[in-house]
């Protein structure tokens, strides 16, 4: 198993590259509504929608990455508030609802709430996607190279020293051993980055890096642990079987939703100010 799960991540790495590097703005687009798409798929499945809701979920899904692809397109930096209003939605629900669903352990079955949810799980990190390639590719890869450099340390520390449970009722095989080596796999990640660049001197940037770094394994901890609940609810080990060695797409996203839309709205905020 592990050794299909490398094969498979080394794949989907390589690709990721190519096209985050050398697809056009509208290839890119593309391929984020692809993704946002099968996403969507395995959410409708997981929340147990009937088959008609699903067909109509997915073509309501598919009118608003368009839309937004268009007016992207159309109106270039024009509709900045729509973006934080979107992102707002992410943060509202990462921040509050999602850590009291947890908590609360909720079993939602209603269509219409589980439909919204995904919407505001997957639109936000759709668009994140093509508004930090926009603006530059690689802060896009930074962001999703501190979730995956997390996941895989966390990965590796829980097998290795994994002995106490992080929340055994939701997601039995996580371990604080695996957040503690997730926080330190980030440093290191962190410290590589700063020793690359010009703020190798600047130790007040690296302590804001840092601190902020470990705010995101927070996220991206609550987003796994949130699929994990809801896979849980359906009755299933994994989202969708597209991925050999991971399960589904939402499997391999599941902490950039809760991490991508927050620095996009972070770097936004910041360029507006």
């Amino acid at each position: 198993m592990l050794k299909q799960r490398v094969i498979t991540a080394v794949i989907l790495l390589v690709l990721f590259l190519l096209a985050l590097f050398l697809l056009p703005t509208l290839g890119w687009a593309a391929l984020v509504i692809i993704m946002v798409m099968q996403a969507s798929l395995e959410w409708a499945r997981l929340s147990q929608l009937s088959r008609k809701t699903i067909s109509v979920y997915l073509w309501l899904t598919l009118a608003v990455m368009l839309g937004i692809v268009w007016l992207n397109t159309q109106y270039p930096g024009q509709f900045e508030s729509l973006h934080m209003l979107i992102y707002g939605m992410s943060a509202l629900l990462w921040l509050i609802m999602v850590p009291l669903w947890l908590k609360a352990r909720w079993h939602v079955r209603q269509p219409l709430l589980m439909m919204l949810t995904g919407w505001v799980l997957l639109i936000p990190t759709g668009l994140a996607m093509m508004d930090l390639r926009i603006q530059n590719p690689w802060w896009l890869l930074g962001v999703i190279g501190l979730v995956w450099v997390a996941d895989i340390a966390a990965y590796f520390s829980g097998r290795k020293f994994g002995k106490n449970k992080l929340a055994p009722n939701i997601s039995p095989g996580k371990t604080w051993e695996g957040v503690f080596g997730a926080l330190l796999g980030v440093t290191a990640y962190v410290l590589l980055i700063v020793w690359t660049s010009d703020l190798a001197t600047n130790y007040q940037a690296l302590l804001g890096m840092l601190i902020v770094s470990w705010g995101w394994v927070g996220l991206a901890v609550i987003g796994d642990l949130f699929e994990s609940a809801i896979k849980r609810q359906a009755g299933v080990k994994d989202s969708g079987t597209l991925l050999p060695g991971h399960g589904g797409l939402l499997d391999r996203i599941d902490a950039l939703t809760s991490t991508l839309p927050l620095a996009a709205m972070v770097i936004l905020l910041q360029r507006v100010a």
